[in-house]
């Protein structure tokens, strides 16, 4: 996975069902709720999908898109972002059945996620 292309976008939500059904109305997107997670994705035809984070006030904020990188190592990829200036914000934790992810600041302080696919 050299290329490290978007593979998810995280768009925080106050009301995930509201979310879900205003960008569904505005472009067709598919939306599938995980209770058990409390979360909501979507499937943007073309490209990549992602989900509707609940906002809790502290790293899941209005405006505070996410965007997650695919990348074969994680930790590797965590290591060179420190060496460029950023900080790691959450070391590689596994998504259960789905894969593993983390997350990095850059030097300006936007918050990156990286993600590899369980399979």
């Amino acid at each position: 996975m050299s290329q490290h292309p978007i593979v998810h976008v995280e768009i925080p939500a106050e009301d995930q069902a509201a979310s879900g059904q205003f960008y569904s109305d505005l472009f067709g997107w598919k939306i599938q709720s995980f209770p058990e997670m409390d979360y909501a994705t979507f499937d943007a035809e073309g490209g990549p999908g992602g989900g509707f984070p609940k906002i809790d006030g502290e790293g899941v904020t209005p405006g505070a898109v996410l965007v997650y990188v695919g990348t074969d190592d994680i930790e590797a990829s965590l290591a060179k972002a420190e060496s460029l200036g950023g900080t790691t914000v959450v070391a590689k934790t596994e998504i259960p059945g789905m894969g593993w992810f983390g997350v990095f600041s850059d030097p300006t302080g936007n918050r990156i996620a990286l993600y590899t696919n369980a399979s």
